[in-house]
C-alpha cells in the first residue's frame, strides 16, 4: 500500500477571511476530498499552498504534537525544564 502525501501538520483551523487552513493552506472542501483526489490533483494543490499560506493572517504557531514528538526523538530540549 502506498502512503498518500499530505501537507497536514495537525493544526486544523480555518482562516475566516481566506477560507484556508492555518496549518496546511487547504480549503475545507480540499481537506474533505483529499483522500479521493488522484496524485496529480494533490500535487497541483500542494504547489499552491506556500502562496496561500502567505495570504493567511498567521497566529503565533503552537508546537504541534507531531513536531514535539520529532523534537523529542531528535533529543531536543524539553519544554518542561528541570534537570535529569
Amino acid at each position: 500500500m502506498t502512503a498518500i502525501e499530505s501537507p497536514c501538520i495537525l493544526v486544523c483551523s480555518i482562516d475566516q477571511k481566506t477560507g484556508y487552513c492555518f496549518g496546511c493552506g487547504r480549503t475545507r472542501d480540499e481537506i474533505a476530498a483529499w483522500m479521493s483526489y488522484p496524485p496529480e490533483k494533490r500535487r497541483e494543490i500542494m504547489t499552491e499552498l506556500p502562496e496561500r499560506l502567505e495570504s493567511v493572517e498567521r497566529r503565533p504557531r503552537r508546537e504541534t504534537r507531531r513536531r514535539r514528538m520529532a523534537r523529542e526523538r531528535a533529543g531536543g530540549p524539553s519544554e518542561q525544564g528541570g534537570s535529569s
